[in-house]
Formats: structure tokens, C-alpha cells, sequence
């Protein structure tokens, strides 16, 4: 978490920090050597749409798929299913949630080439429709041994003549609201073939208001937007202050077709990632004071109310102190034992670590900068993200940044060619976190609470010194008033400095040489950076010359006096839930080895 307060005074604390003390000269940045792992939290799971769907041989007669639903679906539960009727209980066998429940499970007729971006070569694919999740049945303990055995069919004495086997899986679900069905498949992700299906399973409330989430307008602090998602595109309210004021959303959505792919190549997003975002609700809640408290609940008679709920504005512009919780590559991972798309394992503890600070009360914004959900294509997954960040997006202004896994795409007009964001092209990211943004597809801002003037910039589109974005970013740094917010934050994905020496490398020199002078000309204190999943900070530093090392005040709390500015000090916050980089292997330049 950074605290900033007076002109006299800079605390920085985050999780992890490393420093050296030292005084402020001048000295060489440490020569990385090697050698950079990376980690993605992917499995073969991933490419389970490519498959070829293989015909069961003799399946069992007495194959069944239950849920323990009781009726239909609530908002979030912890299901049971259990298949049941198995002859020979194998650890090739597995579950899958799938939705829409009318996907095709006989394969898509389409040519295996159009999915290649999963990963995989295979000729065709075995869902039109992604499995949401996953799980193999023998990690239910008693399945392999056939330790929940049932009499099928006795003889004439009661012996029992035909024996079966089964097993019971738990599985977190959330609406998302189109239909569910759970099918049983044998032959592991690889040779799949389908035993059974549950057949359709509905939510009680496709329409439900949920997943709200906050965010700054301005730097007054005087409103707060609140952002929340439904099945039904009808106006809906946002009641606030004890009930005594209201203000009325607007609803947005998007298609299929506003999804980015090229011609010869369907991306997930525009293919079998698809699924519905429903409608996105907005409202601005006005009148509000600075740094106080107000109780809410957002919906309609109609469609139903949202529990009630409690933020905090943050501090105005100008006042003495503001604190912040910020990082980047997040994501979402699964509470129960699925295997998904993509699994970010650190993404839980991160958010209930973010909860248990908020509850302190010193918490007033959230930063996330970049690789927001990880959805990639796969639409059902901002779902999924957006009830993971509800606790603690509910409470305080959540503000995010533009990365690479929610812009990049061929022929999306990013800066960098990869196809990053899984067709996605920032469609789904604006449309779910609406920024204080220079206006559509512009998701470059700047707002100012307490002493900071937060600059919050795009590193995926154009920042040359030609660009709309490099123009707009050199007239909001020179205009700030230092009296009134005299520490200075910029904010971004892609880093300028990192040890990390990945392939793709993590740092374009091209942005460093373009982007750096601005921040020196301008006496920027702090950048921050995510897109390398571990935490790194620098010294004050430029073109790559170490000018300032901080000093270690009363309290081992490494310092700069910044009241003789020398250069910014850079931090890769990227730790927020992705498997953590493999640092690299540093020799500084007097080491003899």
C-alpha cells in the first residue's frame, strides 16, 4: 500500500521491498546477466476446443449426471454433481460446466485452422462453446476405488449382479446468466468423447444486478460512478445516502461483432469465446463530501435490489494525505478444485489480503494497472473477475489501466502485434471499467486525490512524440500545480527498467526513449509499472544512470528528499496473482564473477 501526504514528508510501504541505503550520487545500474523463467498459469485444459470428439466405446447403460440444485440456480453456490453408474472408474474421466447448455458437443463445423490461437493443431474443435471449467472425477478420493458403489440390477437370491461405480464433485458457480448443463466425458482432455449430460439448468434470476463496482469521476471526490452488470437493459436505480437521493443508470453493451479478428483467423472472442456480457450499467452518484461514508444499493422493483453496501470517497485534491493499494496482472482463479482457461493462483490471497487492509479503514483508492481479468477471449471470465474484486471494488474507488491482455490484437491498431487480448481489442475492458478516459478507445486519464497528481497512461497505444496520447500527456504533466498536489504518479503497464529478460523483452527502449524525458522534464516522483509478475523498484533514476539512493529514516523506511529532485523512481508492481517471474541473475559491475 503508498501513502503520500505533506510536501514534507514521503512514505512509500509495499509488500516485498528490497532496498539498499545509500546517499544520493551517482552510480551505474547493476548489469543484469540471465537468466528470466517465465510462468503462465495455464493448462491443457486451454486447448480443449481443439480436440476431435472421439465416440464412447460401449458406455454403461446406467451412466447418470446429477445436480444438487434443488430448484434454479441461485446468484452463487457451491454445487454439487455426481455422476453416477460408471462400470470401470478411470482417471481419464471428467466433468465440464458449459454454457450456453445448447453448445454443440458433436464438434463445430468449422475447419481446425481457425483455432490454432489456442495453442493446438487438432482438426476440429470439440465445443462451440468453451467449458467454463473443469474437473477429472478421480479427485473425488472414493471414485478410483469404487468406494461409493451402487446396485444396478440383483439376481433371483438379492445378490447384486451389476455393480457401478460413481463420484461427487463440488463446483463454484456465479451468475452469469445464461443456461448451464454439466456433461461427463472419458478420455482426459486429449481423446475426449461424451458419456452424459445433465441436461439445461437455469438461473431464478438471469436479470440480477450484481458485481458493482466504483469508481472516481474527478478530482473533487464530490462523485463516485458505480458500474454494475444485468440481464436487462431497462434503466435501473443507484440509491444512496440512506435512501435519500438517487441518480439512474445507463445501460451499454457489446456484441460479437465489436470483437476484433482477422479474416482468415476467428479470434476466441469472436468464436467459441463468446458469451454474453448482458447489459453494463452506470450511474453516477452526486452531492457526495470528501473522505466520508455513504451506504448504497443499486437495481429496480422490476429486476431486484443489490444488497446494501458502504464506500468511502476519496480525499479531495489538495488536502494533506492520501493511500493507495496498487498492482497489476491479476486475474482470477477458481474456488473450488477447477481447471479453467486461464488460472492466475495468487489472485485470491491478493484480494482478501486488499479486503483485510479496506477494513482498517485507510484505504481510499485501488490502482489495478493492466491484465485486469485475464479473459483473453473467453467472455464468461469477466464474470468470474468482477465477483472476485466485488468485496473490495464495492467499498473504494477501483481505477485500472490498460494492458496487453486487454488491448493487443492484429489489426487493433496496438502498438504491440500479439494476440494478447484474445480478440478482445479493449472492447470489454472500457465497457466494464469506464474511466475518466480522454473519450473511446483514448484510456489515458489523470485525476488528483490528496498530495498526488495520478497520471494513468496507455503503454498499448501510440506514445511517440507524435501521438495524440504524447501530446496529451506532456500538456497534463506541465500543468499540474505542485502547491496543490506536489507528488507527481505516473502510471502504466509496460515497464522502462526490469531484470527481467524475457522473450518478447519486457522493456521497449523505443517507449523508454520517447516517454523517459517527459518524466524528468517534469520532475515526475514515482512511476509504476506491472506486465513483469514479480516486484522490482530502482533508484532515482534516467537513461539509465542511477542519480539518487534512498536513505534510511528512524524507522529503516528507505526515503528520498525530493526536495532535490534528481530523477523518478520506478516500481514494477506485476505480483497482483500471476505465478511470480523468476527473478534474474544479478552480477553488479564490481563483482569479480
Amino acid at each position: 500500500m503508498g501513502s503520500l501526504s505533506s510536501p514534507r514528508g514521503f512514505l512509500l510501504v509495499l509488500l516485498g521491498l528490497c532496498a539498499v541505503a545509500g546517499p544520493c550520487s551517482a552510480l551505474p545500474l547493476p548489469p543484469p546477466l540471465m537468466l528470466h523463467e517465465s510462468f503462465a498459469g495455464k493448462s491443457e485444459f486451454r486447448t480443449i476446443n481443439r480436440r476431435p470428439l472421439e465416440s464412447c466405446f460401449n458406455p454403461s447403460p446406467y451412466l447418470s449426471i446429477d445436480v444438487s440444485t434443488g430448484g434454479p440456480l441461485p446468484d452463487e453456490a457451491f454445487i454439487n454433481v455426481t455422476v453416477g453408474g460408471v462400470f470401470r472408474p478411470d482417471g481419464s474421466h471428467w466433468v465440464a460446466m458449459i454454457t450456453p447448455s445448447n453448445s454443440s458437443v458433436s464438434g463445430c463445423p468449422l475447419s481446425g485452422v481457425n483455432y490454432v490461437e489456442t495453442g493446438d493443431l487438432a482438426k476440429l474443435p470439440l465445443l462451440c462453446h468453451y467449458p467454463v471449467k473443469a474437473q477429472l472425477v478421480k479427485s473425488d478420493p472414493n471414485y478410483l476405488g469404487c468406494k461409493k458403489a451402487a446396485c444396478q440390477k440383483r439376481d433371483a437370491s438379492g445378490a447384486c449382479k451389476v455393480r457401478t461405480c460413481g463420484a461427487t464433485l463440488t463446483f463454484h458457480l456465479i451468475n452469469f446468466r445464461t443456461d448451464v448443463e454439466f456433461v461427463f466425458f472419458a478420455g482426459g482432455f486429449q481423446t475426449p468423447c461424451v458419456l452424459k449430460r445433465s441436461g439445461v439448468l437455469r438461473f431464478a434470476n438471469p436479470a440480477k444486478p450484481l458485481s458493482g463496482h466504483l469508481s472516481s469521476t474527478d478530482s473533487s471526490a464530490t462523485s463516485m460512478k458505480l458500474t454494475w452488470v444485468s440481464g436487462d437493459g431497462r434503466p435501473q436505480q443507484v440509491q444512496y445516502a440512506g435512501g435519500s437521493r438517487s441518480a439512474t443508470s445507463v445501460a451499454t453493451t457489446f456484441t460479437q461483432k465489436d470483437m476484433c479478428s482477422v479474416p482468415v483467423l476467428p479470434s476466441p472472442a469472436k468464436d467459441f469465446g463468446w458469451h454474453d456480457p448482458g447489459y453494463i450499467h452506470s450511474a453516477v452518484m452526486t452531492g457526495l463530501q470528501p473522505s466520508q461514508s455513504y451506504d448504497y444499493r443499486y437495481g429496480s422493483d422490476s429486476v431486484g435490489w443489490s444488497d446494501t453496501a458502504k464506500f468511502r470517497t476519496p480525499p479531495a485534491a489538495g488536502s494533506d494525505e492520501v493511500s493507495f493499494v496498487i498492482y497489476g496482472d491479476m486475474g482470477k482463479a477458481p474456488l473450488d478444485p477447477s481447471v479453467e482457461h486461464y488460472i492466475q493462483p495468487g489472485s485470491i490471497s491478493v484480494t482478501r489480503a486488499v479486503a483485510k487492509e479496506m477494513q482498517t479503514g485507510k484505504v481510499d483508492s485501488i490502482f489495478h494497472i493492466g491484465d485486469i481479468s485475464y479473459a483473453t477471449g473467453f467472455l464468461v471470465e469477466w464474470d468470474f473477475f468482477l465477483h472476485l474484486i466485488r468485496p473490495i471494488a464495492s467499498q473504494a474507488a477501483y481505477m485500472t489501466a490498460i494492458g496487453n491482455h486487454e488491448r493487443d490484437y492484429a489489426g487493433s491498431r496496438s502498438v504491440y502485434v500479439t494476440p494478447d487480448s484474445g480478440g478482445e481489442c479493449g472492447v470489454a475492458y472500457e465497457s466494464y471499467f469506464p474511466m475518466p478516459a480522454a473519450g473511446k478507445d483514448k484510456p489515458w486519464y489523470s485525476i488528483e486525490q490528496g498530495s498526488v497528481h495520478f497520471l494513468v497512461m496507455s503503454t498499448e497505444h501510440p506514445w511517440s512524440e507524435k501521438s495524440e496520447q504524447y501530446k496529451w500527456m506532456e500538456k497534463d504533466l506541465s500543468s499540474v500545480d505542485r502547491t496543490r498536489t506536489p507528488w507527481v504518479i505516473f502510471i502504466g503497464h509496460r515497464p522502462m527498467y526490469s531484470s527481467n529478460l524475457g522473450i518478447p523483452t519486457s522493456v521497449d527502449p523505443n517507449f523508454v526513449d520517447s516517454v523517459e524525458p517527459l518524466l524528468l522534464k517534469n520532475k515526475v516522483d514515482l512511476v509504476f509499472f506491472g506486465h513483469v509478475h514479480n516486484y522490482e523498484r530502482t533508484c532515482a533514476v534516467y537513461q539509465g544512470d542511477c542519480r539518487c539512493m534512498p536513505r534510511k529514516d528512524v524507522n529503516g523506511i528507505d526515503t528520498y528528499d525530493n526536495s532535490n529532485y534528481t530523477a523518478p523512481v520506478h516500481a514494477i508492481v506485476g505480483a497482483g496473482g500471476f505465478k511470480l517471474d523468476g527473478f534474474s541473475i544479478i552480477v553488479r559491475a564490481n563483482d569479480e564473477s
